[in-house]
């Protein structure tokens, strides 16, 4: 999703391995493609993303619901295990909210990941296809995210885990802070290198401004869409970072990348729960890029922090917490 820099400081941070997985995205998603339409930008993720496919774990079938709202219909994508009744033999249930910046990707861009997550953790998996930017502003995807977690939650009694990766990342949180009050709130959150609104003055929106596969000039222009440049910073339904209070939130796992923008998001929002007397694990995974999600089958890095992903959204479906 943007420039590959090549400066000294990548190319000790990041292993082979990794600059192959780069180089492969690049040629999938050229740097300049942040310039194009909205709708060839689209084409080319999808793409991108079809290349990556890796295919569904044996078992694992997937089938599509749709929702009524006031304002339209939702479509959730729902990942069984064959051998398991959905309804009562599971757990737990997973919400996942795709990346993609609030303007591109959907139900396809994160198909065989959610039912990787399905297969590891023996949940059902919900995907929402939530409304894009610019078609659609703020909060229109927070409101799909909302319904649909309503929705899934008048399924059954089940705990129900969110999780998200990048732009998703960000509308499982607001989610979780939206839905304190309510009796029916997430059991726990799994974050995956999400945008939460910090301060791209300082920090890792600094120090990895120019990171391969996303640049803060890229965090720019996709925020920029979603809100038209209003500042919306103190909206935690916007910016979970600028929520005043952080208590009440679930347990909360976030996974971020070193060569990131973004990696200090969830630091902040980490150490803003544990202060406020919660219960909040970061891990920032080192010599991964934004997007590493994609290189869990071709990179071990990668593939090792897919195991911790899965293995946290296991433990917060069952109620656990292993990291005091």
């Amino acid at each position: 999703m943007s420039s590959s820099d090549n400066s000294n400081k990548y190319d000790t941070l990041l292993d082979e391995e990794v600059w192959a997985f780069i180089d492969r995205t690049n040629a999938c998603y050229p740097e300049e493609t942040v310039s194009f339409s909205i709708e060839k930008q689209r084409k080319i993720y999808d793409a991108m993303c079809a290349e990556f496919f890796a295919g569904y774990p044996s078992g694992i079938t997937s089938k599509d619901r749709y929702i009524k709202t006031n304002y339209g219909q939702i479509a959730i994508r729902q990942y069984v295990q064959n051998d398991l009744n959905p309804l009562t033999d599971p757990h737990a249930q997973v919400i996942y909210c795709h990346g993609g910046g609030y303007v591109v990707g959907g139900l396809e861009s994160h198909d065989d990941i959610c039912a990787e997550i399905c297969q590891q953790s023996g949940y059902t998996v919900f995907s929402i296809d939530y409304r894009l930017s610019p078609e659609h502003l703020h909060p229109a995807a927070f409101l799909d995210t909302l319904n649909g977690f309503k929705h899934v939650a008048g399924l059954t009694d089940l705990p129900i885990v969110v999780v998200g990766d990048s732009a998703g990342g960000n509308l499982v949180s607001a989610l979780c802070h939206k839905t304190r009050p309510h009796l029916r709130k997430p059991a726990g959150q799994v974050l995956i290198y999400p945008e939460l609104g910090g301060d791209m003055s300082t920090g890792s929106y600094v120090e990895h401004c120019n990171a391969p596969l996303l640049n803060i000039k890229d965090v720019e222009y996709y925020c920029g869409i979603r809100n038209e440049g209003k500042n919306l910073l103190s909206d935690p339904t916007y910016s979970p970072l600028g929520d005043s209070d952080f208590s009440a939130l679930p347990p909360t796992v976030v996974i971020g990348a070193e060569c990131d923008p973004l990696s200090d998001d969830g630091k902040h929002y980490c150490d803003h729960i544990n202060q406020a007397g919660g219960k909040a694990k970061f891990i920032r995974e080192p010599g991964l890029v934004h997007g590493y999600l994609r290189a869990r089958h071709s990179v071990k890095k990668a593939k090792d922090s897919f195991a911790r992903i899965t293995a946290a959204i296991s433990m917060l479906g069952e109620g656990g917490w292993d990291f005091e």
